[in-house]
Formats: structure tokens, C-alpha cells, sequence
């Protein structure tokens, strides 16, 4: 069966919005300044970048493109795993795997502490899951019953 666009769109958009906020109050608000301490102390031309509307713009845009990453993930893996939250959990694992894997750069390099690093990679789990479960509600295939 083909994948619904017009509700991976759906469902993309909404776990767009959850991403936003989410990575708001986690990496705004709650580790914002954690962060930001440990990369200026690790490098310091840093400070103060990536605080632009065009960096802003970005950050909003990345999020949604997540959001639809995970529906259509979702959306690809329903047909072999089912309907639900153990699919949409799976589709979160899987972005989370490699943003987790893809940023251990900052890691190495000394622009975050490994505790800072956990707390981040608990946090996004957190957030990837809520918006991957809630995006997969949105999602329905044609013709399927819910």
C-alpha cells in the first residue's frame, strides 16, 4: 500500500510543532545555558553565534523537517510493524540513534560534558517520542481502519 502524503504531511506538520517547542524549553530553557557555558568554554569565538533570526529561522525549519522525517519513517514501517505507539517508538529510535551518533562531535571535542551530552540524549528521546507517537495518530493509510 503507498504511503498517504497528504497525512504524512499532516501528521509532520503537528510533530514539527511538538519538536519546536520541545527543543524550546530543553535546549532553551532547561540546557540552554548549560550548553552554551560549555561550548564558549571549549571555544571561545563562539559566543554570541547562532543567536541571528537566519540561525533561528533554521532551527524552526530543522525541527519540522524532523517532524516529517518521523511520520514518514512511521508511515514506511506500519505496513511491516503495525499501527501504534511500539511503530512510532521504533521511528523515534531511529532519529534519535542518529542525532545521537551524528553530534558526538560535541563530545569529542570538548564543546559539552558527558553528562551534558545524557541529559540531551534523555531529553530528545523524550521529545522524538512524544512527537513520533503523536504524528503516527495522525497518520492513517487509505482505505485502513485506525
Amino acid at each position: 500500500m503507498a504511503i498517504n502524503t497528504s497525512k504524512v504531511i499532516a501528521g509532520g506538520l503537528v510533530a514539527g510543532i511538538i519538536m519546536n517547542v520541545g527543543g524550546y524549553v530543553g535546549q532553551g530553557l532547561l540546557l540552554g545555558k548549560r550548553m552554551t557555558s560549555e561550548m564558549v568554554a571549549a571555544a571561545p569565538t563562539l559566543e554570541g553565534k547562532g543567536m541571528g533570526s537566519g540561525a533561528f529561522a533554521g532551527r524552526v525549519l530543522t525541527q519540522f523537517a524532523v517532524g516529517f522525517l518521523l511520520v514518514w519513517l512511521y508511515a514506511a514501517m506500519r505496513p511491516r510493524f503495525g499501527p501504534g505507539m511500539k511503530t512510532a517508538a521504533l521511528a523515534a529510535f531511529v532519529v534519535w540513534l542518529c542525532g545521537f551518533l551524528f553530534y558526538l562531535d560535541w563530545l569529542y571535542l570538548g564543546m559539552m560534558s558527558p553528562t551534558t551530552y545524557a541529559l540531551m540524549s534523555i531529553m530528545m528521546i523524550i521529545i522524538l517520542l512524544i512527537a513520533a507517537g503523536i504524528g503516527g495518530m495522525i497518520y492513517k493509510e487509505e482505505g485502513a481502519a485506525p
